[in-house]
């Protein structure tokens, strides 16, 4: 009797635990108590949607699944009456577990890597704004193209105190680069117009981050990568590095100002070329 009245006891706390659990699930999530910040992109509208669907997807299946749990735990308790059921297998059951999460998966990722190509595969228009961006333990550093649109030739080779990208300054291309030593500087970029980041690392993995613009792409050492993006609203977006690249890693943050086109280039004016800086 005694032991009967435990398992029934037990098995009830464990129902209630586990309802207790997935409604503090869902009104966590539900809430948005922890969210992303609001969109200042123009592809972050469809990387939303897809996280969303994604989450509402797997949150209906969590949801089921302990609940169904939860009532199992509660309905078939510990019984000295009822002895367990054994079966080997039931092939509609798992025919019809693997072949629906397998269509919704497949249904995500398709989704997921049209939405991928769309904003990293696809090419940027020709007049997009273009910057580079260098990572390095544990700072940002920022390369403009100058008037001539075109990044001059660097070389790991010609890296010292004064050059710290290595540019070669006898390239034509180079002259009128613009850029800032490390950790010197603001990323300045325009509103309303895509934007190229060329991306590169000069010592590990690094990421380049910034939420508000559902933006990140990885810099790996001896590669330059690229991402593409449109800034709809003006303001300051702090850029973070979402790759552990070190023990200063949690101090690696930049800060991209995006104000008017006009505004950015009278800023590009005013600054030093390398001309200037490495003459």
């Amino acid at each position: 009797m005694i032991r009967r009245k435990s398992g029934r006891i037990d098995g009830i706390l464990l129902a209630l635990l586990i309802v207790a659990l997935v409604i503090v699930a869902v009104v966590t999530v539900g809430g948005r108590f922890w969210w992303l910040p609001p969109l200042a992109s123009e592809h972050g509208k469809a990387i939303d949607t897809l996280f969303i669907v994604t989450l509402a997807i797997t949150g209906a299946v969590f949801v089921l699944v302990q609940l169904l749990l939860a009532f199992l735990v509660f309905r078939y308790a510990g019984s000295e009456k009822r002895r367990a059921i054994h079966f080997t297998d039931n092939k509609t059951l798992e025919v019809v577990w693997t072949v629906v999460p397998a269509v919704i998966l497949t249904a995500l990722i398709v989704s997921g890597g049209r939405l991928w190509s769309r904003i990293q595969i696809s090419e940027p228009p020709e007049d997009a704004f273009k910057v580079e961006v260098w990572g390095e333990q544990f700072r940002w550093t920022f390369r403009y193209p100058g008037k001539d649109g075109k990044f001059g030739r660097t070389d790991p080779k010609l890296i010292s105190v004064e050059n710290p990208l290595g540019i070669d300054k006898n390239d034509p291309a180079a002259k009128d680069d613009i850029f800032f030593f490390a950790g010197e500087e603001n990323l300045h970029v325009p509103v309303n117009k895509p934007i190229v980041v060329y991306l590169r690392a000069k010592d590990v993995l690094h990421s380049f981050y910034v939420p508000q613009l559902r933006v990140k792409q990885d810099l790996v050492p001896g590669m330059v990568t690229r991402t593409w993006f449109v800034v709809t609203k003006k303001g300051e977006y702090e850029i973070a590095c979402a790759e552990l690249c070190g023990l200063g890693h949690y101090g690696m943050r930049g800060v991209m100002v995006v104000e008017d086109e006009k505004d950015v280039q009278n800023w590009l004016k005013d600054q030093l070329t390398v001309a200037d800086v490495l003459p």
